[in-house]
């Protein structure tokens, strides 16, 4: 479900090093929640629904397992899964 990534240009942004992780992460969360102004930020991957697709992932979460896959290696501790993660599981309590 790529419209639960970061922005284009938030993701060329902490991969260049230009800002931090903490940085990246809080801003990550904005666009999440942002209203859909936030797909001007993005050519190629549009980020409707991704409020939505957050509860609804959250509601799965909730009987089942529910797997989040990225282009990161799978050993990286900087990733947006873990950030999704979280909030996955804030959806279920």
């Amino acid at each position: 479900m790529a419209n639960l990534g970061p922005s284009e240009g938030l993701l060329k942004s902490v991969l260049a090093g230009e800002i931090a992780w903490k940085e990246f992460a809080k801003r990550y969360r904005d666009e999440l929640f942002a209203p859909a102004a936030s797909d001007e930020a993005n050519e190629t991957i549009k980020n409707h629904g991704q409020k939505f697709t957050l509860r609804l992932l959250g509601r799965l979460a909730e009987k089942e397992n529910v797997t989040l896959l990225c282009h990161c290696a799978e050993d990286t501790t900087e990733c947006h899964r873990f950030l999704l993660q979280k909030l996955i599981e804030r959806e279920c309590e």
